[in-house]
């Protein structure tokens, strides 16, 4: 993919794996060899030092000697903790870490190559998960992983309530909830209360995993399933593609007017389009269209002689779907497509693979590359696409938005299929990102 480099990854580095009781060794030594084996897979990390044991031991110094401290000057000698764990971070990384480490997160930096930047605390009211969330929003980072000693997000104190239970997925809302909304320094909780409400304003998502296992944060950074809790915007399952949302009410997912004459004949209109298209470029005799909303599509690829069915994960988008097309609906998830292997002429996916997160997104190709026997179609919203960020509202659950060279890449990659280029027609990419697969 010649140049081409992925979004960054930023891991925010707990201070209680640098330093729980004096300098872990062991973690830093396995942290050394995960980050170097990434960098050669063409990954790139932002990688943020918390201030551990060695910012509570100077706190806990500081008020023995002088007694009440103030939280600005508690927040200080933090910092300047994580400022020291930083720069043995830029120790360890020094060949392929950028030379300076960010301590001021109002200066981005211009034109930087290195595979590494570190990063530690800025100022006093935050801890370095707010720094995290920051770069995300200043390096267009996809992804923001949390690393500490625990493997979950609680709904309380597991130190203190033995029926603690861990949180898969939580919204942000759920969050604010469970941190708070004040930072206090020296503070134990499991995303800093402020950088929460940072990330929740920008729409950000944020994995909490236990650094120590690093099999399991091998699994997040390739996109594999994992262990940890999922922060993010909206709860993204069944329930959130509702009635609502297959009706355009919700978060003006259907262009705002999907309920009148107009956009009805204009869904209709591109349904078709999109139908005659599969017709005349790939003429299969059998069609799977994944994450089929209300069978639209299906039904118009029915229209042109082609023996399609639809997989959906909404009870109440089926429930919406005309009657001629119900019996040919089937409801399942795009990691689980309830079918036999090698069964469709072609599988197909018209806005799907955004909204998946990035830990299912393998899976989700794995499975419409299983259920082919020959083609597998993607449209997937890309940073290319101009004109959707220009005349919509912005989609939250759109969570997996990059570049068309990172799907590019990512479909090259695959053992079990290859890219084809020039082989189905496709507007340019200011409107839309088309990748069509052979199945090998």
């Amino acid at each position: 993919m010649g140049n081409y480099k992925e979004p960054p990854i930023i891991i925010s580095v707990g201070g209680a794996l640098i330093v729980p009781d004096g300098i872990n060794h062991d973690f830093l030594c396995k942290l050394n060899v995960f980050i170097r084996d990434q960098v050669k897979k063409g990954r790139r990390f932002f990688l943020t030092a918390g201030g551990g044991r060695t910012a509570r031991h100077y706190r806990d110094a500081g008020q023995a000697v002088v007694g009440d401290m103030d939280r600005e000057d508690l927040d200080w000698l933090g910092i300047h903790a994580t400022r020291l764990n930083g720069h043995l971070l830029r120790t360890i990384f020094q060949d392929i870490a950028h030379p300076r480490i960010i301590e001021n997160y109002d200066k981005k930096l211009v034109g930087w190559k290195e595979s590494v930047v570190i990063g530690a605390g800025w100022k006093p009211g935050f801890s370095t998960d707010y720094d995290a969330v920051m770069l995300a929003k200043d390096y267009k980072a996809n992804l923001i992983i949390n690393l500490s000693n625990i493997d979950w997000v609680y709904d309380k104190d597991p130190n203190k309530f033995k029926d603690a239970k861990p949180i898969e997925k939580m919204t942000w809302e759920e969050a604010e909830e469970l941190v708070g909304d004040k930072w206090i320094p020296g503070m134990n909780s499991p995303f800093d209360p402020v950088a929460t409400q940072l990330a929740k304003q920008l729409g950000l998502t944020v994995i909490v995993a236990n650094g120590k296992d690093f099999e399991n944060l091998q699994h997040i950074v390739e996109g594999d399933a994992f262990k940890g809790t999922v922060i993010m915007p909206y709860r993204l399952d069944a329930s959130f593609y509702n009635r609502e949302y297959y009706t355009g009410k919700k978060g003006e997912h259907r262009l705002g007017y999907a309920e009148s004459s107009v956009g009805d004949f204009f869904h209709t209109v591109i349904n078709y389009y999109r139908a005659l298209l599969i017709k005349l470029f790939l003429n299969p005799k059998n069609c799977l269209d994944v994450g089929c909303g209300t069978g639209r599509l299906v039904k118009c690829l029915r229209f042109f002689g082609i023996d399609a069915h639809g997989v959906e994960i909404s009870a109440d988008a089926l429930a919406l779907a005309d009657a001629e097309v119900k019996p040919f609906l089937k409801k399942g998830d795009i990691t689980s497509i309830p079918y036999d292997a090698n069964q469709f002429d072609v599988v197909i996916t018209f806005d799907v693979l955004e909204h998946i997160e990035t830990s299912k997104l393998k899976k989700g190709i794995d499975e419409t590359i299983r259920v082919s026997k020959k083609y597998i179609l993607h449209k997937i919203y890309t940073q290319e696409n101009l004109w959707i960020t220009w005349f919509h509202a912005k989609d939250y659950s759109h969570i997996s938005v990059f570049m068309r060279k990172y799907w590019q890449k990512k479909f090259n990659e695959h053992p079990g299929a290859a890219l084809l280029k020039g082989s189905f027609f496709k507007l340019p990419s200011f409107f839309e990102s088309i990748f069509l697969l052979k199945k090998k």
